[in-house]
């Protein structure tokens, strides 16, 4: 390939290949060439012009293949546009000759289209240039298509286009013939001529003005008639042209066109609606004969007509734009209204005709209103709606009213408007559910009565109405929360209150319904007590059904609806009512058969109607029951549920002799109750019915085979049971499309209705499957037959095999016997049946039985194998390779696998070639490569053969299809076949017309799957891999250039996995260029494509796709997509435009997804540009009400800095990109501001500091950092804040939350001493007001309360007037939550009023934490310069005036915690406790919310402990009642005054309970939560829980509770010891620490007063009699578990061995380890073992004497170890924190009491040597090394002996000796600082009061000393440092003159 890679074509090289390769050749050089000429300077391209030309026009009689033929002439218009022209004329001549040609042989096709093509590509290019050749080169095309075929019409009609394209207005001469040509063309056979003419005329349209005047109607019934017969790509096509060309007729007339100077006729927006509707109503049809037609009854317009003037609506406005139809919405909205109206009778002759109407009315109007309006727009609409409704209401009013006017007319009437109606309560609506919380001020606007008229059109005489009325309140419940709850309450008033109207009954119980379903979208809920009235309600209205006849139906109806939504609300709600609903659904069925045999003889054909409306609606919430609350099922639930089942089914055998009995109107009924019964069984499981089995199956049988069926509904059935990939092979409509909603009814087929709400009004409560759309259920007809299907095949599976084979044959039977279409339906039904039973066989790994099973199963599925319908081809080829799964034996498959061989090579005709090949595929996808590798050379030598059948289309789409299977499950084992399928691939890519889309996208699939098999193999450098990769990448380009959408996907997806596996070689900015042409596709497929690539794309170089995207976007002359605005905005500001324009749920989450990614990788590269993006986003919407205000508050202020314009509206940002986005977009902006900020937080710390980032910018202006955007970050999250959707609040506050916590320590470099946030104090204080309002929704507020507490905790603001703004805030909503549960709103679930309270209580928690430390720190000595400055400005430490100002509340404040942490421990008891919680629930939560209150009481309990510690800490636990403030009880309570009387006495409990409970509360739930961390927990909570109980330590009554109960201590030592194992965070494992000191503090306190009290109490008893206190007591034994010394020593060794391990005996007295260098450890480890040792020295004090001798060897073996491993050598001499604990700790343990109690001093002296040994011992080397200790160190620790212990220790001669040598030692050593701290210590030991000590060293050292001082003083000290050891020298000698006595003093002088 590389040799196709040059200017001119190496011929040579070509002739040396075969045909199939040089088809690749030749495309492969003009690819190159088509890059290659746009790079090539003119001169070389002049140079080579002639030879070119030749070589490119002898292309044209080589037969090139369609993507040849296109390329070849795209270079030749190329080549002539940038060299000379003079040969053009030449050129043109050639082409025309071709095409003058005689030759209609198939061989000599090709060259004819590439004539036409080149043609099209030459006047594209040159356009005007050519002068006056086009009449002749247009004459001779038209003339030629006279007697071409379908694939020369195609070409021909797309060349025109080119030429119409390229000549513009020069062409006027010829418009009129191309017009004619086109004409017929747009009602061709071939769909794809069609669309060829659609596209043709769309470009005469921009210059002939006939078309959108005087031909105006005719160029409309031509598009009419263009619809009939058409497929998708055709109505996309011409619906374009024809909405086009009718808002051309509009433009027109607006702009005063030369058109319109002309006397020409106009056109007005009347006439235009007029034709369109003619369209609608009429069909294709002419007026004349349709309305002959109609009056004969006969005419029905054609739904693909309908649907295609649907999207020509759609254009026609779009076309026109958003703001036009803003304009004229009024007079659009009635003409699309009236086109469903009844006053076009025959237009919905039929129930079907009018649902099918109605969906195409809700299409238009979703469309425009959704698609084009902004929200303020939409709102407006909405009212127009609304007005609409209102009209109609008056209409029915006035007939209803006129009782005695009972006339044909006045119910014409009614029903004139129903359709109407349903309409627009429809779009009314969605309306409202897109606008969520947006929509507030629609409906606080009386004038407009929004819910006036929704409520009041409930009671209107049609049901699909009122359904429409009860769907469109579910959508204003959906959309704004705070509604749902006074809207159930009114549509309950208004049922109770109407009890005795049908329709009020049914209206709004459907409404109740309606809402119920609501609920699960709104988090916030609906007040528990709702559901005990809605089921007394219920209860009520199936009570009094029968005492009514008129009303019997509807009440019963209606009962059982509001059980059945009621169950939707979930267990917690459910089990309260459930006894209620069992004991109905018992009463709804007879108990006996024999009762059933009475009931039958008994009724009339009503009284039946009624029971099988009322037990179809127990049946429905039975299963409503079943799928909404599971958890509630036990075995006491089925027991009490399953009696009434057999006698459903019984009755359900008897259904068909009752409905003969009573006649047709019980048709309908008896069909709902059985597809009832069908759906609950489906759900059941199916040991549940297994006595009726039997029963059941014979009734799914007669149901599958009935008589009466007439419709088959392939496209409803078939789907499910195919699998998904190969409902790609069949019709596109199957696909997902933007049209789907409208497109569905083609697929149905004629006789079937679409799904509507009213053939199931059950389905209002359910959850919808498209999002905010209506719920569509089919007729029951339908469903019933979908439910039996379903339930054929559990119900089969779990028979005898007998009964299973009779079934079986019997269905085989009944298909030979049925005759004609009815065949059809019965074949469909047994085969759909069928194929579920193997499905559900082959998931539940079960076997289809014994062998004759196989015959029955075998025939049915091969049968339908040679069906007619492609579908069900489809599915049989499913089923086919599901019973050789079932079968599961080899030679079973294998025969299959020959049956399908031996058809395919003996049949000739479509249907069976079709079908077998894909059972071949499928064999392969469920059993792998058929375990042989001859069967799979055989199945892919014949998929080979019929994909090269270019007679028939449709065998070489299924042959592909089926080989893509093959490749897909044979993996490696398809290697040998890779190249032979990869040149078939490209054979058939560069042959296959491109009007047969379907073929290329079956080789599309393939070409994926061979990508995939051979994986990451392309990378590979071999010339075989790199033949197959070019390859690959040739098909891809090949598939880019097809005109087909799908085709195009297909590439983009291949790219995709070439991109994955080899993404060296696929070339990114062409990839690139080609997903930005694509991303605002017309198709739903090619759009996901495009984002699916990206988002893989975006993952590892989202950089330079972003700059790809960017370049290309300059670069193009035209715009590359008109709707994404790349140039300006980037592909990322492209993808938020389109993320507000999509709808599709899936592709909106791969555009956030790929917009994630590309915030992570570049957001902190590219600031300056996303925080545009977001703040374009946020402000293109913003309401500015608020923001004015803001500033004005802040110049009063006199703070007139940069903020005074932050918030204001800039005038020079009206261009901005984004023209009003949708709220969920601006959310996702705001969510992505708060992503930045955290982007940046891992970035460079220039972002946070100020001072640093202004330097670096000076330093380079490209330098940007986020807190220079510290004013943009503020104003957005404002914006958001106060925005009116609750969602964009929420977003807005959290950003604002994440500023705070980023930037509130930040310095203001211009302002020592203060921070950069204290300007935005204002903008703060504003974003925080209305989130406090009555009206704003708990969940907001509680958001803002963790706000308001984050900005008081900051700090920011110092002054306590400014901050008293955002304090009072907190205060007023402390005041409303004061009531507790009772006071909150009703509007919500109580759970949300004990969220809001919980977060309350937090946010002041936060606060009184943040105080109190602030106050400490200010009583300790100030540390810093700026805090004493604050001082002075501020005239107080402000940390005490925010403890003032959390004062005032304390004592409500800690009633409240205590309330709520009370609340706290009874949710957390576990289950079984359940009987012993409080009945109506605790402070904050009622018992029936109490597990959704669960959740938020997890989410604020720690700060709250923490805060109740705190408070009870400064009480020092001596208020008994918060109530009784401070004063009463100032005596502190120690252990022995506890039991006083206190001046508390009045209360029932003593003050002591009342401590003690509150202790353990807080103990409880600490020790709760520490000992079972869930992986969950959050760092927040441990700490705060930890610091909770350092500062219960921190008083003394509760360390003597802990110390006096040493189970507890060790409990919690434990506890503590497991934190520490599981948590590796430092600051948890030092909290935990700070928490065990204080215990070890606890237990010596505790022993200290035992001792103390002993001697007291013993007075002069003699002293040896006193026992002996402390752990240990007279054994000294420690018992693990019952030791609290143990578990201390236990958890301190657990930190010490995990920062050196080099301390674990085990593992250091192993042979492996050598002595190690010692090591400095971390500052965080430092401080953790640091922390450990201090807590070591404690311990001794808590033992007796006995005990500390047998802890004493661990403590010092730990000590001195720590000493040893981190005796690091510092500069200047100090000492590393770690040994400075260690000496610190030796120091304690050894001047320990115990070393010199009587009982242990023996044994401390003792040990205390030995480790004096071991310490002398550190200077000797190990294994003959040195281990580089500190010497400073190591004699430091030898003077801690000396100074610390007793004499007897160290005056041991042998141990003294070597103390004084290694002083002696240390002398000599050259380092100064080593001499310098040596000194120090000699003066320490010199000066030691014991003569024994101290002598021996003066006597042995002194000498040396004086020697070293001389030394220096001769030759006079060289440096500073010498002259500090000299001085510290003469400090020794002094202090020796000092100890000496007088005598001797004169001698040392």
């Amino acid at each position: 390939m590389e040799l196709a890679h040059s200017l001119l074509l190496n011929e040579e090289a070509c002739s040396q290949l075969g045909e199939v390769q040089k088809a690749e050749f030749l495309f492969d050089w003009l690819r190159y060439l088509d890059k290659l000429l746009l790079s090539t300077s003119r001169s070389v391209v002049r140079e080579r012009q002639k030879t070119l030309v030749e070589q490119l026009l002898s292309l044209l009689n080589s037969s090139p293949g369609p993507p040849t033929r296109k390329l070849l002439a795209k270079n030749l218009g190329i080549l002539y546009s940038i060299g000379d022209t003079f040969s053009v004329y030449e050129a043109i001549d050639k082409c025309n000759d071709l095409i003058r040609s005689k030759d209609d042989s198939p061989s000599y096709l090709p060259t004819k289209l590439a004539a036409v093509v080149c043609l099209g590509s030459l006047y594209k290019k040159l356009g005007r240039i050519l002068g006056n050749t086009f009449s002749d080169t247009v004459g001779n095309i038209l003339k030629a298509m006279k007697s071409a075929e379908s694939q020369g019409r195609y070409e021909i009609m797309l060349s025109l286009q080119n030429i119409l394209n390229g000549l513009g207005a020069a062409a006027t001469s010829c418009h009129r013939d191309v017009y004619k040509a086109a004409r017929s063309c747009l009602t061709d056979r071939s769909m794809a001529v069609r669309c060829a003419a659609a596209k043709c005329l769309l470009e005469l349209q921009h210059e002939a003005v006939f078309m959108w005047t005087t031909d105006l109607d005719s160029v409309a019934t031509l598009c009419f008639k263009s619809f009939e017969g058409s497929n998708y790509d055709v109505r996309i096509a011409v619906s374009k042209l024809l909405g086009t060309v009718l808002a051309k007729a509009i433009i027109s007339k607006r702009l005063g066109t030369a058109a319109s100077r002309q006397s020409i006729r106009r056109v007005s927006l009347e006439e235009v609606l007029e034709l369109l509707g003619t369209g609608f109503l009429r069909g294709s049809s002419g007026f004349l004969r349709a309305s002959g037609d109609m009056l004969k009854g006969t005419s029905s317009v054609s739904r693909d007509v309908r649907v295609g003037v649907t999207q020509a609506y759609v254009v026609f406005v779009s076309t026109l734009g958003g703001a036009w139809l803003e304009k004229n919405f009024a007079a659009f909205l009635s003409h699309v209204l009236s086109l469903v109206s009844q006053s076009h009778p025959k237009a919905n002759q039929t129930q079907i005709d009018a649902v099918c109407g109605r969906r195409c009315v809700s299409f238009i109007l979703r469309a425009t209103i959704g698609g084009l309006l902004g929200e303020k727009a939409q709102i407006a609409a909405a009212k127009d709606i609304c007005q609409a409704i209102w009209k109609l209401k008056k209409v029915v009013d006035a007939v209803m009213s006129d009782g005695n006017l009972e006339t044909r007319l006045g119910s014409a009437d009614v029903a004139a408007g129903q359709h109407m109606l349903v309409c627009a309560l429809q779009e009314l609506g969605n309306l409202i559910h897109s606008l969520g919380t947006t929509a507030a001020p629609l409906l606080q606007d009386s004038s407009a009565g929004i819910l006036d008229s929704v409520i009041s059109v409930s009671t209107h005489p049609s049901v699909s109405v009122r359904l429409a009325a009860a769907w469109c309140l579910r959508c204003v419940a959906v959309a704004l929360p705070s509604y749902l709850t006074p809207l159930l309450h009114r549509c309950l008033e208004r049922l109770t209150v109407l009890k005795s109207s049908p329709e009020a009954v049914t209206g709004f119980s459907f409404a109740v319904a309606a809402l119920l379903g609501a609920v699960k979208h709104c988090p916030l809920g609906i007040p528990h007590g709702k559901g005990k009235i809605i089921m007394t309600l219920a209860e009520d209205l199936l009570c009094s059904a029968a005492q009514n006849s008129r009303l019997s139906a509807q009440r019963t109806q209606a009962g059982w609806l509001l059980i059945a939504a009621l169950m939707t609300l979930g267990p917690a709600v459910v089990s309260h009512h459930l006894a209620r609903v069992l004991m109905l659904w018992k009463c709804v069925f007879p108990v006996s058969p024999k009762d059933l045999e009475t009931e039958k003889s008994r009724g009339d054909s009503f009284t039946w109607q009624v029971t099988l409306e009322g037990r179809a609606g127990a049946l429905c919430a039975v299963k409503s029951f079943v799928s909404h609350c599971g958890d509630l099922l036990t075995e006491e639930v089925l027991q009490r549920l399953l009696p009434p089942l057999p006698c459903a089914v019984d009755l359900l055998t008897q259904l068909s002799s009752i409905v003969k009995t009573y006649g047709s109107p019980l048709k309908t009924p008896s069909v709902v109750y059985r597809q009832r019964l069908y759906e609950l069984l489906i759900l059941l499981p199916p040991e549940t019915y297994e006595g009726n089995l039997c029963a059941i199956l014979k009734e799914l049988a007669a149901d599958l085979t009935a008589p009466d069926m007439q419709v088959a509904a392939f496209t409803f059935l078939l789907p499910p049971l195919c699998h998904q990939d190969d409902l790609l092979i069949l019709s596109p409509l199957l696909q997902e499309t933007d049209h789907r909603f409208i497109e569905e009814q083609l697929l149905l087929g004629s006789g079937i209705a679409c799904g509507s709400l009213e053939y199931d009004p059950y389905s209002i409560y359910e959850k919808d499957v498209d999002g905010d759309s209506v719920p569509k259920p089919l007729p029951p007809t339908l469903s019933v037959i979908s439910s039996a299907v379903k339930l054929f095949g559990v119900v089969c599976a779990r028979v005898g095999e007998a009964q299973r084979l009779l079934i079986l044959e019997q269905l085989l039977d009944c298909v030979k016997h049925a005759k004609g279409a009815r065949q059809q339906v019965v074949q469909l039904h047994v085969v759909s049946s069928v194929s579920s039973f193997l499905k559900y066989v082959a998931g539940a790994k079960g076997s289809l039985g014994p062998e004759e099973m196989r015959r029955p199963a075998l025939a049915l599925v091969m049968g339908a194998l040679e069906s007619s319908s492609p579908l069900l081809r489809c599915a049989a080829a499913e089923a086919w390779a599901r019973l050789a799964q079932v079968v599961d034996d080899a030679a079973f498959t294998a025969a299959l696998a020959q049956v399908s061989f031996d058809k395919l090579k003996s049949a000739r005709d479509v249907v069976t070639r079709t079908g077998h090949s894909l059972a071949l595929g499928t064999l392969h996808r469920y059993l792998g490569g058929i375990s042989s590798s001859q069967h799979l050379n055989s199945c892919v030598g014949i998929l080979y053969t019929l994909s090269q059948d270019s007679t028939s289309p449709d065998v070489q789409t299924w042959a592909l299809h089926s080989l893509s299977l093959v490749i897909d499950s044979a993996g490696p084992l398809y290697y040998v076949h890779v190249e032979p399928t990869l040149s078939l691939i490209i054979m058939l890519l560069l042959n296959v017309p491109p009007t047969h889309a379907e073929v290329h996208q079956s080789l599309g699939r393939c070409l994926n799957a061979l990508i995939t098999t051979l994986g990451p193999e392309l990378q590979g450098n071999s010339t075989s891999v790199s033949t197959l990769r070019t390859s690959c990448l040739l098909g891809c380009a090949v598939m880019q250039d097809n005109p087909d959408c799908l085709v195009q996907a297909q590439a983009i997806s291949c790219l995709q996995q070439l991109h994955m596996f080899a993404p060296r070689h696929v070339n990114l900015s062409s990839l690139v260029s080609c997903l930005c042409v694509n991303l605002c596709s017309p198709y739903l497929l090619l759009r996901r494509a495009v984002l699916a690539c990206l988002r893989q794309l975006v993952q590892r170089e989202a950089a330079e796709v972003s700059e790809h995207a960017v370049m290309l976007a300059k670069d193009s002359r035209e715009e590359l997509t008109p709707d994404a605005n790349i140039r300006e905005v980037g592909l990322e500001g492209a993808l938020l435009a389109l993320l507000d324009k999509e709808t599709d749920q899936r592709l909106c989450r791969d555009i956030k997804e790929t917009l994630n990614h590309m915030v992570t990788s570049m957001a902190v590269d590219k600031l300056s540009f996303w925080l545009k993006l977001c703040k374009d986003v946020l402000a293109a919407s913003a309401d500015f009400t608020a923001v004015t205000c803001v500033d004005a508050m802040q110049e009063e202020e006199g703070d007139k800095g940069d903020d005074a314009s932050v918030l204001t509206m800039r005038n020079d940002d009206r261009s901005r990109p984004f023209t009003n986005p949708r709220w969920a977009t601006r959310v996702f902006a705001a969510e992505c501001v708060s992503r930045i900020i955290n982007q940046c937080g891992n970035a460079h710390s220039a972002h946070f500091d100020l001072a640093l980032a202004q330097e670096m910018r000076k330093r380079d202006s490209r330098n940007d950092f986020l807190v220079l955007h510290l004013a943009d970050l503020i104003r957005m999250a404002f914006m958001a804040a106060t925005d009116h959707s609750d969602q964009l609040r929420l977003s807005g506050l959290e950003t604002l939350l994440v500023v705070i916590r980023r930037f509130a320590t930040i310095p203001e470099p211009e302002f020592p001493g203060h921070v950069i946030l204290e300007q935005y104090q204002a903008n703060v204080g504003a974003a925080l007001r209305p989130a406090f309002t009555s009206e704003t929704p708990p969940d907001v507020t509680a958001k803002a309360c963790q706000v308001c507490s984050a900005w008081i905790a900051s700090g920011v603001v110092s002054d306590l007037n400014d901050l008293r703004r955002v304090h009072q805030l907190l205060v007023s909503s402390l005041t409303k939550i004061q009531a507790g549960k009772e006071a909150l709103s009703h509007l919500y679930n109580e759970s949300a009023s004990t969220m809001e309270i919980l977060a309350v209580l937090k946010a002041w928690a936060e606060v009184y934490i943040i105080a109190v430390e602030r106050h400490r720190n200010c009583r300790q000595p100030l540390k810093t310069t700026t805090c004493s400055e604050e001082c002075v400005r501020n005239g107080s430490c402000s940390s005490d005036g925010l403890l003032d100002l959390v004062h005032t509340d304390l004592g409500t404040l800690s009633r409240l915690w205590l309330a709520a942490l009370q609340d706290f421990a009874l949710l957390t008891l576990p289950s079984e406790f359940a009987s012993q919680l409080p009945v109506d629930g605790g402070a904050f939560y009622t018992a029936e919310t109490s597990e959704n209150a669960k959740l938020h009481y997890s989410n604020s309990w720690a700060l709250i402990l923490h805060a109740t510690a705190l408070w009870l800490t400064s009480t020092g636990f001596v208020v008994a009642d918060p109530d009784e403030g401070a004063s009463n009880l100032s005596r502190p309570v120690t252990p022995t005054s506890m039991c006083q009387g206190s001046s508390s006495g009045a209360t029932v409990k003593s003050p002591e309970d009342v401590y003690t409970d509150r202790f353990h509360l807080i103990l409880g739930i600490s020790v709760e939560f520490l000992c079972s961390l869930r992986s969950d927990a959050t760092m927040e909570s441990i700490t705060a829980c930890l610091h909770a109980l350092q500062a219960l330590l921190d008083v003394p009554w509760p360390r003597s509770k802990i110390g006096s109960d040493q189970d507890l201590g060790i409990e919690l030592l434990n506890v503590l010891h497991r934190v520490i194992l599981t948590r590796e965070s430092p600051s948890i494992q030092l909290a935990s620490l700070e928490v065990v000191r204080q215990i070890i503090c606890a237990a010596q306190e505790h022993v200290k007063e035992k001792r103390r009290s002993a001697e007291v109490d013993d007075g002069a008893a003699e002293k040896e009699t006193l026992p002996e206190f402390g752990e240990g007591k007279d054994t000294g034994g420690l018992v693990p578990g019952k030791s609290l010394v143990f578990a201390t020593l236990e958890l301190c060794v657990c930190i010490l061995v995990r920062q050196l391990p080099e301390l674990n005996p085990k593992l250091t007295g192993s042979p492996g380890v050598k002595a190690r260098k010692p090591q400095m450890l971390s500052e965080d480890g430092s401080r953790l073992v640091s922390a450990a040792l201090v807590i070591l020295a404690e311990l001794p004090a808590v033992c007796s004497p006995e005990g500390s001798i047998s802890i004493l060897p661990t403590l010092l073996y730990l000590t001195i170890g720590v000493l040893r491993e981190t005796a690091v050598r510092l500069p200047g001499g100090h000492l590393s924190s770690t040994v400075a604990a260690s000496l610190q700790a030796l120091k304690g343990i050894l001047s320990s009491p115990m070393a010199r109690a009587e009982k242990s001093h023996a044994a401390w002296t003792d040990l205390l040597r030995s480790a004096l040994m071991t310490v002398l011992d550190f200077w000797d080397p190990v294994d003959g090394t040195h281990r580089e200790l500190d010497e400073v160190s190591l004699l430091t620790a030898l003077t801690v002996f000396i100074l610390s212990t007793s004499p007897e220790v160290t005056t041991v001669p042998c141990l003294q000796k070597r103390c004084i040598d290694r002083f002696k030692a240390a002398l000599e050593i050259e380092d100064p600082m080593v001499q310098i701290k040596t000194y120090q210590l000699l003066l320490s030991v010199f000066q030691y009061p014991n003569p024994a000590v101290s002598y021996p060293y003066i006597y042995s050292l002194v000498s040396s000393v004086v020697g070293k001082l001389q030394e220096i003083d001769k030759r006079k000290p060289e440096d500073a440092a010498e002259l500090q050891v000299f001085q510290e020298g003469i400090k020794v000698l002094e202090a020796l003159v000092a100890v000496a006595e007088e005598q001797h003093r004169k001698c040392q002088h």
